[in-house]
């Protein structure tokens, strides 16, 4: 399975946007300074998130993104779909090999590998990967630290 960048980089921003936003929305540019993504590239993701009812934008000098509902109701199969429905869609072959071996094949294997990931992908929610970056993040800050 290849997953694009822009299904990496809105993981990213919204995993970001979970943990940043605290009832407060985020911004383009501090999800970019603080995940080294570019904010032109963000402004292609964000708003096909915000078309799939993922994120919604509020407008103004305090401006940015916010979830539209709790980060346990999002599904990293809604992210996939909204931002690259190929990925976890059917495999499909070009045409060639219509054969009764390639009907073989989607039956044993293409077909049931698509409905496993796709089953995963549902079962695993923003709030999953929202909290295994925060016990990634807090992990590096159990150190002691001196003062001079």
């Amino acid at each position: 399975m290849k997953i694009s960048s822009k299904v990496e980089c809105g993981l990213i921003s919204l995993v970001d946007i979970c943990v940043y936003s605290h009832d407060d929305v985020v911004t383009v540019i501090n999800i970019s300074s603080r995940q080294n993504i570019s904010a032109k590239y963000l402004e292609q993701i964000l708003p096909q998130l915000r078309q799939a009812d993922i994120i919604r934008s509020v407008k103004g000098a305090k401006g940015g993104y916010i979830l539209t509902r709790p980060a346990e109701k999002i599904t990293l199969l809604d992210v996939i779909n909204a931002l690259d429905s190929t990925v976890l869609g059917d495999v499909t072959f070009n045409g060639k090999e219509e054969s009764l071996i390639a009907d073989a094949l989607s039956e044993c294997l293409w077909s049931k590998m698509t409905a496993y990931l796709q089953e995963f992908a549902e079962n695993v929610t923003l709030r999953d990967i929202a909290d295994k970056y925060d016990k990634l993040s807090g992990e590096g800050s159990s150190e002691p630290m001196y003062y001079i």
